[in-house]
């Protein structure tokens, strides 16, 4: 057994994780929490493909690198689950499906954007993208904040980069 009493992970076919990196790609809106969020139900909760921890681990690798975490997320647990071919694929099929999906949605904002029912429909979608984004920085927060003092070191990094806007990296490093 591992973390949280869950079943030992076991490892899918390539065929089996390159069917769900691709469904991964088409419903993974909301940002970076959401995307992560949905990667931790579903790799560590629903399909038990990772430890919570060798998640969290990953996470935590892929927060303190430059660039996209959830796309680098993506990239480093396909690579453990199947080196080479395994990133290449999780990270491809992670971004081309929603890619494909916001060159529709361009096309018809610039074809029919003027129209009140498609620009309706447009603008009804950011709450829905704002709650998914809060409840999967709830829950990652939860999981990942154990105890009184690293839920105090992350409202002081929420506090310093939103209201006072300091740089990232001197966020890292007072955090270290």
């Amino acid at each position: 057994m591992t973390d949280n009493k869950l079943p030992s992970p076991t490892v899918p076919s390539l065929a089996e994780a390159s069917k769900f990196w691709l469904k991964l790609g088409f419903i993974s809106f909301g940002g970076p929490a959401g995307q992560i969020a949905i990667m931790h139900q579903e790799l560590v909760e629903r399909r038990r493909w990772i430890s919570e921890k060798r998640y969290l681990h990953a996470l935590n690798y892929c927060m303190v690198l430059p660039g996209p975490e959830a796309q680098q997320l993506a990239t480093y647990i396909g690579w453990l689950l199947h080196k080479t071919p395994g990133a290449l694929i999780a990270g491809s099929l992670f971004f081309l499906p929603a890619l494909l999906i916001l060159i529709g949605l361009g096309w018809v904002y610039m074809r029919f954007g003027d129209l009140p029912s498609v620009a309706g429909l447009l603008y009804g979608i950011k709450p829905a993208v704002t709650a998914i984004v809060l409840f999967a920085a709830y829950r990652i927060g939860s999981r990942a904040l154990r105890n009184r003092w690293l839920w105090a070191m992350a409202a002081a990094a929420f506090l310093a980069i939103f209201a006072l806007r300091v740089p990232f990296p001197l966020i890292v490093i007072a955090a270290g």
